[in-house]
């Protein structure tokens, strides 16, 4: 297995992390900007590991996937920001 294969593979395996994570995390006293925090790291971190595969596929895919946790972690933080004021 090549080094482009286990990029992309990386950047398919961070969002199941981010969604693991999220539900072994999910619940009334959770700590959201620690969850906040570690969902968008691990989804630029795919996001790179997506480019860095040079493989069409993985690419979209992975730019796909990850964009879409960034989005989600996005209203998270909207909805930290609108709870605190």
């Amino acid at each position: 297995m090549s080094k482009k294969n286990i990029f992309g593979t990386l950047s398919i395996v961070t969002v199941l992390i981010n969604v693991i994570y999220f539900f072994v995390t999910r619940g009334p006293n959770v700590n959201l900007n620690m969850a906040i925090n570690v969902l968008a790291t691990f989804s630029v971190l795919g996001i790179i590991f997506a480019i860095l595969s040079k493989k069409m596929w993985f690419i979209i895919i992975g730019i796909l996937l990850n964009g879409t946790v960034l989005v989600f972690v996005y209203f998270l933080l909207l909805a930290v920001g609108i709870s605190e004021s």
